[in-house]
């Protein structure tokens, strides 16, 4: 069954009590169940209004993070290929079961890259479910862990790089019959004046023998 993960941003301002987070403040964020889904809402909290709400419903994720505006980088436009952190989102977005292992591949390597910092791991009865925060915007990446076997770990790596660098489509193959010098295929290659003068010169010598044989 595909099951509907998405980016969860970070807001601007807490959900219970309606104050702006202030950059570098302290705040709870919570992923809940979507009841009109299957997928799940993020909310944002001040540490007070936390401890204060009234509704107590169980979060599926929860953790303390600090809140910096958001920020929009601007990328080239004449950049075709896609970066790891890129080409997750895409993957994300489009949430094709196939490409469960990729996602999961690309978000461990912006673990590493230190982009991505893990704040949970929740078990369902579907396996288990991993939950990044990108460490400068505060988007929340709910990954599924679909423990790849350590026999699969080269060919998924394989299948991630070529996703970041496509091999280029091979370039159309020349014509048969096509000579070195890309000559017609079937034609002689014309003549040079060159060539055209020294032949007329050796047929001329070759006159001139003939009429003096004839002539002794």
């Amino acid at each position: 069954m595909k099951e509907p993960w998405s980016i969860k941003s970070r807001a601007r301002a807490c959900v219970e009590s309606g104050t702006a987070f202030e950059s570098g403040q302290k705040i709870r964020a919570a992923i809940f169940p979507d009841p009109d889904s299957s997928g799940y809402l993020r909310k944002d909290y001040t540490i007070e209004a936390w401890a204060n709400r009234e509704d107590k419903e169980k979060p599926f994720s929860t953790w303390i993070t600090t809140y910096e505006p958001p920020v929009i980088e601007e990328k080239a436009e004449d950049v075709v290929d896609e970066d790891p952190e890129t080409l997750l989102k895409r993957l994300i977005e489009e949430d094709e079961e196939y490409t469960e292992n990729a996602r999961y591949i690309l978000a461990v390597m912006l673990e590493r890259q230190k982009l991505l910092r893990e704040t949970d791991t929740q078990e369902i009865p579907s396996g288990i479910l991993r939950v990044y925060e990108h460490r400068k915007t505060g988007d929340v990446y709910i990954i599924k862990d679909p423990q790849i076997p350590l026999s699969d770990v080269d060919r998924v790596q394989e299948e991630v790089r070529q996703l970041l660098d496509p091999d280029p489509e091979p370039e159309a193959a020349e014509s048969t019959g096509t000579s070195e010098e890309n000559g017609t295929p079937g034609e002689e290659s014309p003549e040079s004046p060159e060539d055209s003068g020294a032949d007329s010169e050796e047929e001329g010598d070759a006159t001139e023998s003939e009429n003096t044989e004839e002539e002794e």
